[in-house]
């Protein structure tokens, strides 16, 4: 959760949040010879976002440490980890409007987009240049997701990055409007651990995930419930995968928490702001599990909202809600979406209410854009049987439910993106049933990705 890196003995960062990038400049502190130490922390605490989920927390260093050099005049690094560019496309007509962002510490910019060059000047460590591009190729899903390439050099320090040109709104009937026409976002959560690797994943094991989502039909993916690794939006870019990405602000809040949840956030949209995947920034997931709504709880949506606004006026922001939590909630007025995660017919109940839910929410509040964000039953391949029956955590009742789930989903077009729970079994170290502990079984796949459950051919 937590980290602190040394150098020759010297602190130089403290930093919380552990799936997201951050960066110590030691510069001044380093040595003909120099030892870089990075201590890091996972003890339980009241201030550093998650304490407390449905999800195993994994200690030790599982993502690329990397030494950086650049010239003395050169691009930011340091702020929320960020990549210096920002890329923001805009759909004007026929035409795109591309506006790119630079941060450096002084000198005049070069910046490239589309065969297009332009020569800026930096004022305040900022620099800021128009592109247009007649006829652009649009970032289409799955249907073609093509990528351009802004890049930009400065006192000798060159940076790039891909972005997509798309529009994209929401329909409180029609769901999402993908440039100009309606597109049904149907898919999987992913959490992003494998059996024997943990959260240790190299690209290998991230290209093998996303091909799995894709041979699955998958348009949509929701990356729950933490910043997952840049290489992974990067795939979803490439692969056409419509992304919900959010923050580890889940379960249960903590009002010492509230400075976690908002640079968990500025560190999550600075780093992943030019991914075309994504759609939007989830605030929270079922963080009134555990001690119910608060003053305090809804202020820090308030200002999770506001923050995520302000640093991004093209995305609107979601939560995924608790199936406890009451639709009139003034929590579910806060973010542009709304998403409940469902379990009838699992957790509790039958599985027609999951569909009389979301008939009866749509009629009462048909303004609202709603999604259902998770839904799922676990199934053990080693458990068979010919008459399947609610917990009996067979492959036989997985496919039951998910058919079921299936035809609500086709029957209410107005839900704006559906995201079974999960793609892959992970780990939960606090689970102990259905003859697996320490799994949470509602995977399509296993653990390992070596078997791939009836209910996977079902969807």
């Amino acid at each position: 959760m937590s980290a602190d890196v040394y150098l020759n003995g010297a602190h130089i960062i403290h930093h919380d949040g552990g799936y997201s990038i951050f960066r110590a400049d030691m510069t001044d502190y380093l040595k003909d010879e120099n030892l870089i130490c990075v201590a890091v922390d996972n003890s339980e605490n009241d201030r550093v976002y998650p304490q407390k989920a449905d999800f195993t927390f994994y200690g030790g260093l599982c993502r690329a440490v990397k030494l950086i050099s650049v010239p003395e005049i050169h691009f930011e690094l340091c702020r929320d980890g960020t990549l210096g560019i920002k890329v923001t496309p805009a759909i004007e007509g026929k035409r795109a409007v591309v506006t790119v962002e630079t941060w450096q510490n002084g000198g005049d910019v070069e910046i490239t987009v589309a065969d297009q060059t332009k020569t800026v000047k930096s004022v305040g460590g900022r620099a800021s240049a128009e592109f247009i591009i007649e006829n652009p190729r649009l970032w289409d899903g799955v249907n073609d997701p093509y990528l351009y390439t802004a890049s930009a050099s400065v006192g000798g320090d060159e940076i790039s990055v891909r972005f997509g040109c798309r529009s994209f709104g929401f329909d409180s009937e029609r769901g999402l409007i993908l440039n100009g026409r309606e597109y049904p976002l149907r898919g999987v959560s992913r959490h992003q651990d494998r059996k024997g690797i943990g959260n240790a994943l190299t690209e290998k094991e991230r290209r093998e995930d996303i091909e799995l989502i894709r041979e699955i039909g998958a348009n949509t993916v929701r990356l729950a419930h933490y910043q997952q690794a840049q290489e992974f939006y990067d795939l979803c870019d490439e692969y056409g995968i419509i992304v919900w990405a959010e923050i580890p602000y889940i379960t249960s809040h903590m009002p010492n928490g509230r400075e976690n949840t908002l640079s968990q956030m500025r560190e999550l949209i600075t780093q992943c702001y030019n991914h075309p995947s994504i759609v939007c920034w989830g605030l929270s997931n079922e963080i009134t599990a555990s001690g119910g709504l608060t003053c305090d709880l809804t202020e820090n949506h308030r200002l999770l909202n506001k923050l995520c606004h302000r640093m991004d006026k093209t995305r609107p922001t979601t939560m995924a809600h608790v199936f406890m939590l009451e639709t009139d909630s003034p929590l579910i007025d806060i973010p542009d979406l709304g998403s409940y995660n469902l379990y009838f017919g699992w957790y509790l109940g039958e599985l027609e209410q999951n569909g009389s839910f979301f008939d009866e929410y749509h009629k009462k509040y048909s303004e609202r854009i709603i999604g259902l964000s998770e839904y799922g039953a676990d199934a053990n391949p080693q458990f068979q049987t010919d008459c399947p029956e609610w917990g009996d955590y067979t492959k036989a009742y997985q496919c039951v439910y998910h058919e079921h789930l299936l035809e609500c989903i086709e029957n209410r077009p107005y839900l704006w993106a559906t995201h079974v729970w999960n793609m892959f079994d992970f780990a939960a170290d606090g689970r102990n049933e259905g003859g697996n502990s320490g799994i949470n079984q509602k995977g399509l796949i296993t653990f390992d990705r070596r078997h791939k459950k009836d209910a996977f051919y079902t969807l």
